[in-house]
């Protein structure tokens, strides 16, 4: 076969991909569905939305949930919703810019070189002079460096009143806050629980609706129920895997999703920084991983990277957020007369190894 004949093939199979799928941004996870999933924790934020809408007395929100469960989708889609109801809403992802400095740049859409951090604020308050909502995803990625989030201070104790959304993997973000900020942020919390798998089967279905020109029934229940046993509830993987069932509908639908669930695993631990991949290496060089013998692993392992390891207080937290992440699970055990937690990893070694040598080599 020349090359010639090779891509003559190739023509071929995505034609008949195209016969298939006549959507493909649906599996796009920034895709934003036409009707997403209404659940209970929506009407929570819609009517804080609506109350602040109405009085301008911002109710600050902190949305927690694990990896998967909808928190940013459905944020962005209630955002979408206000556009055309006279508020105004500013979103910015702490994974891109994370720092109140870049933040506030990225609000402004200006090159952040050459302003101080209160020649940006007051900008800011200069342009935003009516009810502002500021959503900040993954906000328990601002840098370390930005050791008083200042941008929480700063629009929390503003006169103009704007509204705060935070959303974060890890439940333990607030503790993480300075008293002055906690006191007068005084957020509400939302927590988005996993998805069942009904609550997966109704999603995969719309995607399904929007995406495919036909709907792989019995297809979608399977993968739904292997996302609730496998995944965490990560949604993620379930629409990945629906994508891949799409292009390759006669593989098996557990190699399909075994696939899918490796993706997504990997694109996590890629995105991990790193004294929580030392977290994850000290784990797997434990042989009890009970949380205290692989904390003190991980202050060694820190110590020979060169790196400041964290608190105790602050390694359980972090263990916290990885569970979110749906890359371990804290289980109680028995040891001897009392109890402790014991650390189950749920992620490829091999796959995590690459990602470590890459980043530490």
């Amino acid at each position: 076969m020349d090359i010639d004949d090779y891509l003559s093939k190739r023509e071929q199979e995505f034609n008949r991909i195209n016969r298939r799928i006549k959507n493909f941004n649906v599996f796009d996870f920034n895709y934003i569905p036409k009707k997403p999933l209404l659940r209970p924790e929506v009407k929570v934020i819609v009517d804080a939305v609506l109350q602040y809408r109405q009085t301008n007395l911002p109710t600050h929100l902190l949305i927690t949930g694990s990896r998967g469960s909808g928190k940013t989708l459905l944020i962005k889609y209630i955002a979408n919703l206000f556009s055309n109801r006279e508020l105004t809403f500013q979103y910015a992802n702490c994974r891109l810019y994370n720092s109140s400095f870049k933040i506030l740049a990225h609000f402004l859409d200006l090159r952040p070189r050459g302003y101080g951090l209160n020649e940006l604020w007051q900008e800011f308050l200069n342009i935003h002079r009516k009810p502002t909502v500021l959503i900040l995803d993954e906000i328990d990625l601002l840098s370390d460096k930005d050791r008083n989030k200042e941008i929480l201070y700063l629009a929390s104790r503003s006169e103009q009143n704007y509204m705060l959304i935070l959303l974060s993997n890890n439940p333990k973000f607030l503790n993480s806050l300075d008293e002055s900020i906690k006191s007068t942020l005084q957020p509400r919390m939302i927590f988005f629980r996993n998805y069942i798998v009904p609550e997966i089967n109704k999603i995969l279905h719309q995607r399904a609706k929007e995406g495919l020109r036909r709907i792989p029934n019995w297809q979608i229940r399977q993968i739904a129920a292997l996302t609730v046993r496998d995944t965490n509830s990560d949604v993620r993987v379930a629409i990945k895997a629906l994508y891949y069932h799409a292009l390759e509908p006669a593989r098996d639908i557990t190699e399909i999703f075994r696939q899918a669930k490796h993706d997504i695993i990997s694109d996590l631990l890629n995105d991990l920084n790193d004294r929580n991949l030392l977290i994850l290496k000290a784990a797997i060089n434990d042989t009890e991983k009970h949380v205290k013998s692989v904390y003190q692993r991980y202050k060694t392992i820190s110590q020979h990277f060169g790196e400041e390891p964290f608190s105790y207080v602050y390694f359980y937290n972090n263990l916290s957020y990885l569970q979110s992440l749906g890359l371990l699970i804290l289980i109680s055990t028995k040891v001897s007369r009392s109890y402790t937690n014991r650390i189950q990893l749920l992620f490829n070694q091999e796959s995590f190894q690459e990602v470590f040598d890459r980043r530490f080599d």
